[in-house]
């Protein structure tokens, strides 16, 4: 069997288990080449180059038990493998965090945000950094500022250390245990925030898939709310004197952009364009907020 018949082979067999995506592919046939590329340790960039590959029987033998793995244990295939890529950029992951998918990302990444950033721009907060991603991704994009990167869970925080030394930027990502902005003293220029905000009817409909995941990185009713914006309303309400004077939110919703609004109807935030919409990240300056 041929690398790429092993991959539409286990595509197909993804595809029949009705396992559910989000974790870094948005399809069978991407995970199957995620997964079959990793276990035979290639690069998960060349599967053109490879697709003609002939397998062991010892190699068909090895996709074939981590693809069951996949389906069996429906966990994210990040979780199997032990690493995840944002914008290009690999991460450690495990269960202690959530698969780092954010779409923040994007405008960090594409020099989308560096239009509300200055010269001036030296001190960047990351709340709930889970992995520690956004953290290493907002280092790596503005070689001159520092990061303090938070998270109110210590298991998170021991995975996003492993990222920081990976990418080797101890010197200037700091990590701090802590609720929101108790762990984060001073002002910033830019505060990114990925925070949990998944409604609660959309928590019990939640697949397999991102049920493994940290459910306290995903649930935004922690204060006994419904419409997933608990942790938005403690951070909203008092974010404002942690900006500087030009400093700006920068903050996701994902689907919840409804229950945003209906919540803070007197805010207008910039909405900022991502690959899955225009509604889904947010982003509000210091004035907007005062």
């Amino acid at each position: 069997m041929t690398l790429i018949e092993m991959v539409e082979h286990a595509s197909a067999k993804l595809e029949s288990a009705g396992v559910a995506y989000g974790h870094g592919t948005t399809n069978a046939f991407d995970e199957a080449a995620w997964l079959v590329l990793w276990r035979l340790g290639l690069p998960l960039d060349e599967l053109d180059e490879n697709a003609d590959r002939v397998l062991s029987d010892t190699e068909t033998e090895q996709v074939r038990t981590l693809v069951a793995q996949r389906i069996s244990t429906r966990k994210p295939a990040a979780y199997l493998t032990g690493e995840a890529w944002l914008q290009g950029v690999a991460f450690t992951v495990d269960e202690r965090v959530i698969v780092p998918r954010s779409l923040i990302a994007e405008p960090l990444a594409d020099g989308t945000l560096d239009a509300w950033l200055s010269d001036r721009t030296r001190r960047v907060l990351d709340l709930c950094t889970g992995n520690g991603s956004l953290a290493v991704l907002a280092a790596l994009a503005w070689p001159e500022v520092q990061v303090r990167a938070t998270d109110i869970s210590a298991d998170a925080l021991a995975v996003a250390t492993l990222n920081v030394q990976r990418h080797g930027l101890q010197d200037r990502i700091t990590l701090a245990l802590g609720d929101g902005l108790a762990a984060a003293p001073g002002t910033y220029e830019l505060i990114l925030c990925n925070p949990p905000y998944v409604n609660r009817d959309s928590m019990n409909l939640l697949p397999p898939e991102f049920r493994a995941e940290p459910a306290i990185a995903l649930d935004g009713n922690v204060h006994g709310g419904t419409d997933g914006m608990d942790f938005v309303r403690d951070l909203l309400r008092n974010v404002a004197r942690r900006l500087n004077d030009e400093g700006v939110l920068v903050l996701e919703v994902g689907n919840e952009r409804a229950n945003f609004e209906k919540a803070f109807p007197r805010l207008l935030p910039v909405w900022l364009p991502t690959s899955a919409g225009d509604d889904q990240v947010l982003l509000l300056t210091r004035e907007q907020l005062a």
